[in-house]
């Protein structure tokens, strides 16, 4: 229903909305009536002065309601929205009114209540289209805990809307077009993320003025790992290259850790997105070698690609079929991916997978110890694959043995995956990264207490943003202090967390000390009138 590119749309708004707000307050809150229509939603606020906000809100709807009743409401929705508080901006306990612009493009056939409600029109039919909307609300917020606040929210939207409709949930064909004004309320219950500093306790100095503490200040965090690192953590399918195994004929692929496999429909070396499950795994093998590709820190070495075929039939036919499957893989990966040349890949034959079906026969006896005729049988079956070596009298032997009973159990229970499998392993490699391996020597040190060795190698690679944190680190600790805030605020420009925390602690202790160093001026010089008084 809803393009790749609006969803693209809704994160790049929602980035921009936060960056704006880099140098102000950001809540974001949770419409809960909204969540009740099955609609994830999120909303950013920002602090623009002492009384005004501006927000944005996203909400994007992608299922069916009940697929047999064809109840669906799709959408995708924008919507930005000024605010005025009547006290302060994100009060504990304030009134607020705004104004707010709306998008939507939705797909919705019968969604019940209560929708129904507000649009009777649609109930037997489905329409397919978009609508803009503006309009006014008024609000009130509540604290609820240190972390969160409630906001009660009420108002009313006009707009135009325009659709093609149709006579089903499903249907092809429109019937036509409607388009019109309408009128809807708008109403949200919110459950704000907004954290409550604590309220500062006034400590009261002993008579001579106490020194602060210097910061504890965070420089562990290394250089991000590589796009591959990342990816290789959540997908075994992806090893590095130094790893890589040829393939032989007695590996157990589906054993293997990480190993995607599709499926082709029975005795062909045709690849249906479609078919079985075959969709996700496609998806995913595509996508993790566009990102490693688009990766300028790795790249994909080597893709390793397997065709596999059952023991049924003759012995040459599977072996086309195999390599059919592969190429056919590889086929689909070079047409999503147009970087990927025919370089890049490892074509296998598996054949007919006997390893594949020895394994399972072992798993099954192991699974079912119990003496019985039918495991005898197959351990009379397993003695047949490892004892003949010609592959046509094997298969042949089998289908003799006991009157054909085991075989007939193997290719009822253990030949269906074996009938339509590819495999498939992706290898990369990490491209050197000098300048990460200085900033990591450097870390190493500081770790040690070595601060002046730590700083000579991170000037020598201070134009990479990645060092402005650590070197700050070193900075202070080699009684540089405002160098140190100058680089600290510099990383925290660029999005480093740990360099936002210490340029807030140092900031902090550069201002302790100025009025320490007043306070003891001022305690000396009484101290000195006294001694004075004394004499």
């Amino acid at each position: 229903m809803v393009k790749v590119n609006y969803i693209r749309a809704i994160v790049l708004m929602l980035f921009a909305n936060l960056t704006v707000a880099t140098h102000s307050q950001v809540v974001l809150r949770n419409n809960l009536l909204y969540d009740a229509t099955l609609t994830p939603n999120l909303g950013a606020d920002v602090r623009i002065d002492s009384t005004w906000s501006l927000g944005f809100t996203a909400g994007y709807n992608a299922w069916d309601i009940d697929k047999s009743k064809d109840r669906k409401w799709k959408h995708i929705l924008i919507m930005p929205e000024l605010r005025h508080w009547n006290d302060t901006v994100f009060g504990d306990r304030s009134w607020f009114w705004g104004i707010n612009a709306m998008w939507s493009h939705y797909n919705v056939s019968n969604p019940g209540a209560p929708i129904d409600w507000f649009y009777p029109s649609i109930k037997g039919e489905r329409r397919q289209g978009d609508l803009v909307a503006a309009g006014a609300s008024i609000g009130r917020s509540w604290r609820l805990n240190r972390l969160f606040r409630f906001e009660a929210e009420a108002g009313v939207d006009v707009g135009y809307a325009w659709a093609d409709r149709y006579e089903c949930g499903h249907c092809g064909e429109p019937l036509g077009e409607k388009k019109g004004l309408f009128l809807v309320p708008k109403l949200a219950l919110n459950i704000v993320l907004h954290p409550k500093k604590k309220e500062e306790v006034q400590v009261i100095l002993p008579e001579e003025p106490t020194a602060p503490i210097a910061p504890q200040l965070a420089f562990g965090i290394l250089p991000p790992a590589t796009v591959s690192d990342i990816l290789a953590s959540k997908n075994p399918v992806l090893e590095e290259y130094a790893n890589y195994r040829p393939y032989d004929r007695t590996r157990v692929l589906r054993k293997e850790k990480g190993m995607l496999w599709v499926h082709f429909p029975l005795d062909k070396t045709t690849l249906l997105y479609d078919f079985r499950d075959n969709a996700p795994v496609l998806d995913n093998i595509v996508d993790i070698t566009r990102q490693i590709m688009a990766d300028s820190m790795s790249n994909v070495r080597l893709i390793q690609v397997i065709g596999l075929a059952s023991v049924e039939g003759p012995v040459s036919h599977n072996e086309d079929l195999g390599n059919g499957r592969a190429v056919a893989l590889r086929d689909y990966i070079k047409q999503h991916v147009p970087e990927a040349t025919d370089a890049l890949f490892e074509l296998n034959s598996g054949g007919e997978a006997w390893a594949e079906l020895r394994d399972q026969l072992n798993d099954y006896i192991n699974d079912n110890s119990e003496s019985t005729e039918r495991i005898s049988e197959l351990l009379k079956a397993r003695d047949i694959i490892d004892n003949e070596p010609d592959l046509g009298r094997r298969e042949q032997q089998l289908r003799n043995l006991n009157g054909g009973r085991p075989y007939k159990f193997i290719r009822e229970e253990l030949l269906p995956d074996q009938r339509n499998s590819g495999y498939l392993r992706i290898y990369f490699d990490r491209v050197p990264d000098a300048k990460a391996d200085a900033i990591n020597q450097a870390v190493a040190l500081m770790q040690k207490e070595q601060w002046q060795p730590a700083q000579d190698i991170l000037n020598g690679v201070k134009d990479d943003p990645r060092s402005w944190n650590a070197l700050g680190v070193t900075l202070f600790m080699n009684n540089q202090p405002q160098q140190a805030l100058d680089y600290f605020r510099k990383a925290a420009a660029n999005g480093n967390a740990d360099a936002r925390l210490n340029a807030d602690r140092l900031s902090g202790y550069l201002n302790a000390r100025s009025a320490y160093q007043t306070e003891l001026e001022n305690y000396n010089q009484l101290i000195n009138q006294l001694q004075s008084r004394k004499k």
